[in-house]
């Protein structure tokens, strides 16, 4: 696999920044660098997912899945301390960052790991799940993240996606009914499909 932020330990010379952002009415502070996803500021498609979820009802902690530098499960910690946070990359420097994250904006309700997938969330039993799934990490990778997920939810759990329709928004619907009990587009914006599946 050629050198890309779906790597465990990119290559690209470090080159880090940092910069402002609010979500969910929260002012954050995000370092990022080079070799991890949208590295200049919060991508589109995951400005889409954050405002589109709403926490399911079941008890559980949530997960992150493919966290970058921390902007989903950072935002959806402050907004619902409440929870535990799971977040977790194979990419090591994003996994870094996400941690100088946390501690830089004062959330306390996360736990940061590395992991490919989901292989490291251990006995973690999950109200919801949260993926802007590594496109660039292949169809495969991504299918493996959904069943991964499908095992990791409580009963009445929830999967969260955002991709976009030309990058196979249909063809994980088709995949997520297949073992979902509900699967739903919530929203489509600017070619970003939002996905609910609830198990």
């Amino acid at each position: 696999m050629s050198d890309h932020y779906y790597s465990n330990k990119p290559q690209t010379e470090s080159k880090p920044r940092q910069w402002k952002f609010t979500l969910l009415g929260h002012n954050f502070t995000f370092e990022t660098d080079a070799g991890v996803f949208s590295k200049s500021e919060v991508d589109f498609g995951s400005r889409v997912l954050i405002d589109a979820f709403t926490m399911p009802e079941v008890a559980g902690d949530v997960l992150d899945v493919g966290c970058g530098y921390g902007p989903i499960g950072l935002s959806i910690a402050k907004a619902n301390p409440e929870r535990l946070i799971h977040m977790m990359d194979i990419n090591t420097r994003a996994i870094l960052l996400a941690e100088k994250n946390a501690k830089l904006n004062g959330v306390q309700n996360v736990r940061i790991f590395e992991s490919d997938g989901l292989a490291a969330a251990g006995e973690i039993q999950a109200a919801a799940i949260l993926t802007n799934p590594p496109i660039r990490a292949g169809k495969e990778t991504i299918f493996r993240f959904y069943d991964e997920s499908y095992e990791k939810l409580v009963e009445r759990g929830e999967l969260w996606v955002v991709i976009q329709k030309k990058q196979g928004a249909p063809s994980t619907v088709s995949h997520l009914e297949g073992m979902f009990s509900e699967v739903e587009v919530v929203e489509k914006k600017k070619g970003y499909w939002i996905i609910r599946a609830k198990k």
